[in-house]
């Protein structure tokens, strides 16, 4: 059977932790624990947006959460050092196993899109830079909608914009909190744990269809479904 599939893009797709050699070459040591924050922070500006109906482009919440680091963590980085943070982010580079994955699903007759909080033109960009754009059928952004995810709000506006049903419809993410977004909605979703250490949220009801290590499962489990 095909399937739409909805793939996340930021830690996804595209590595976030891609700017962490340049980042570990302006504060050496401390460059491990600043990245984990600006990730979290970066997603959680992104979900406190959501919730105050105040959305602005995903890149004013990398910025912001940016800032906050170099505040928090007492990093002094100069406005030259994190204007050339912020632009590494419009080049990261894709996960290993991310071309090989996409070509498969195409193979096998699944419609391919890239779904992301990320405005439709950073992704682009991104999925240029990165030689995969035209493996896939269409971008998706949530900014359409001025929302980010796990509103249901963006996973209606996906299958609205696609036409495509939801028991047909496979997110693929390796966050949590946009799988439970999904599977709130009735989709399908596979959850990609990349490391060991990552541990799904525990509610319960909105557990992932399928759990994969790698992409390179992908194709299986879709098979098999």
């Amino acid at each position: 059977m095909a399937y739409t599939l909805a793939f996340d893009v930021y830690g996804t797709l595209i590595n976030t932790s891609g700017v962490f050699d340049k980042l570990t070459r302006m504060i050496t040591d401390r460059a491990e624990p600043f990245m984990k924050l600006w990730r979290q922070k970066q997603l959680e500006y992104s979900f406190r947006r959501g919730l105050m109906r105040q959305h602005t482009d995903f890149s004013v919440c990398t910025r912001d959460a940016l800032s906050y680091c170099c505040t928090s963590l007492e990093v002094p980085l100069t406005q030259e050092q994190k204007d050339d943070l912020l632009q590494e982010y419009t080049t990261l580079p894709i996960f290993e196993d991310v071309k090989n994955c996409l070509i498969e699903c195409r193979e096998a007759g699944h419609d391919l899109y890239a779904f992301s909080n990320g405005s439709a033109s950073a992704v682009k960009q991104l999925l240029e830079h990165a030689g995969i754009i035209e493996l896939f059928d269409g971008i998706v952004s949530t900014e359409e909608v001025h929302m980010f995810k796990p509103s249901p709000i963006v996973y209606r506006y996906f299958t609205a914009h696609t036409g495509a049903g939801t028991s047909d419809t496979w997110l693929i993410s390796g966050n949590s909190f946009d799988v439970m977004g999904a599977r709130a909605c009735g989709w399908n979703a596979a959850w990609v744990q990349r490391s060991g250490d990552i541990t799904f949220d525990p509610w319960g009801e909105f557990e992932p269809t399928a759990a994969i290590k790698s992409l390179q499962n992908l194709p299986g489990v879709l098979a098999d479904s």
